[in-house]
């Protein structure tokens, strides 16, 4: 018998496992409860299929302004990490110009944001129409269909960059243990307003405490913030 009171279970679930003929006790940091991540699946499929329908009017509407506003595709594909590190590609309106990623050598010494992430006010690589979408989150909703293929969920840490990643701190990469989302805590509470570090802990909050209510709440909690137009 272990004595629970000499472990921390704050960021750990005790469970009972059978290990052979031996009963031991397991420590996860991760969500656990098949039949809740089963919803949580089941729940993702469903809203994605929802969100595409409902917003397939605006996902025209937006495709041909891009097309009229800036030569270049309609979409931008970029490679980021998934769940235990797992590189997929991520789906997104093109909000840029065409050459972003090599001015943005450029803008470096501008960076906003401490840590290995990218954000500045006003980037001067953004198009007029680009503006406007970022403002409503428009750019995200082709992410429907990374959520639709598995890749992503509706709720979840935002995916990083892989160039983030190395340059994680080991505490970070738990933000990696779970499938990342097209919302999450820091979408839902502020964004560029968040640092990093604070932006990093509320992913780890969230994975700690993770349930559907949770994610339920955190839902209601973006709407809002979309309608206002508190994106960047």
């Amino acid at each position: 018998m272990v004595m629970s009171q000499q472990f921390d279970l704050k960021l750990s679930r005790a469970q009972s496992v059978k290990v052979g003929n031996i009963t031991a006790v397991k420590y996860s940091s991760v969500p656990v409860g098949k039949f809740s991540l089963l919803c949580k699946g089941l729940s993702d499929k469903i809203g994605a299929l929802v969100g595409l329908i409902l917003f397939l009017p605006v996902m025209i509407a937006a495709a041909m302004a891009i097309k009229i506003d800036s030569r270049g595709p309609i979409f931008f594909r970029q490679t980021r990490s998934g769940i235990n590190g797992k590189t997929f590609k991520l789906w997104k309106f093109r909000t840029m110009e065409i050459d972003a990623e090599k001015k943005k050598a450029e803008l470096l010494s501008r960076n906003e944001m401490s840590g290995p992430v990218f954000k500045i006010t006003n980037d001067p690589r953004i198009t007029k129409v680009g503006h406007y979408l970022r403002k409503y989150s428009i750019d995200e909703f082709p992410q429907f269909m990374n959520v639709l293929t598995g890749d992503m969920s509706l709720v979840g840490p935002r995916p990083p960059l892989p160039e983030e990643v190395v340059d994680f701190e080991p505490w970070q990469h738990r933000k990696l243990s779970v499938k990342p989302g097209l919302t999450c805590l820091w979408q839902a509470g502020g964004r560029n307003d968040i640092d990093f570090e604070d932006w990093m802990k509320m992913d780890l909050e969230y994975i700690d405490n993770w349930s559907l209510w949770e994610d339920t709440k955190i839902m209601a909690r973006t709407i809002p913030t979309v309608l206002k137009g508190s994106g960047k």
